[in-house]
């Protein structure tokens, strides 16, 4: 069995994030990046050339397929940012209902910009996504 294909690397995040065009996107990244710290307190690591990971952890599914992944972060994609919270936001109805104007994936969360969000209850999801996975498969940092 293979692992994941995205792998952690020694990409500089602080030069990814500066090269992220257009301005606005960048200014989110920044945002996004300070707030992934925050709560988290991991300090960030490239995953795959375009994603930004705080934590990481080890999984072994019921296939037998295991590996490493991050525990949450985000990618300032062309489109719109794309938040990942590992479990999946099945259980978080209640908190998305209050978060404004977003888009979901299986485990993605997609924004187009911040000032579309409510950056509080966006914490709230990061917060609650992380504190899900931990109980599942123990997080660590990166």
């Amino acid at each position: 069995m293979s692992g994941n294909k995205t792998q952690p690397n020694d990409a500089d995040v602080s030069r990814f994030i500066c090269g992220v065009e257009p301005a606005a996107k960048r200014y989110d990244a920044e945002k996004l990046d300070q707030l992934f710290r925050d709560i988290t307190g991991y300090q960030p690591v490239m995953w795959g050339p375009s994603i930004i990971g705080y934590g990481q952890y080890h999984y072994t599914y019921d296939s037998g397929r295991k590996g490493d992944f991050l525990a949450t972060g985000f990618s300032p994609r062309k489109a719109r940012h794309s938040i990942y919270i590992m479990p999946g936001y099945a259980d978080y109805g209640d908190v998305l209902s209050r978060l404004g104007k977003h888009k979901m994936g299986k485990s993605c969360l997609y924004v187009n910009k911040l000032s579309d969000v409510d950056l509080d209850v966006l914490a709230e999801l990061i917060r609650t996504g992380l504190s899900d996975l931990n109980k599942k498969w123990p997080v660590q940092p990166t």
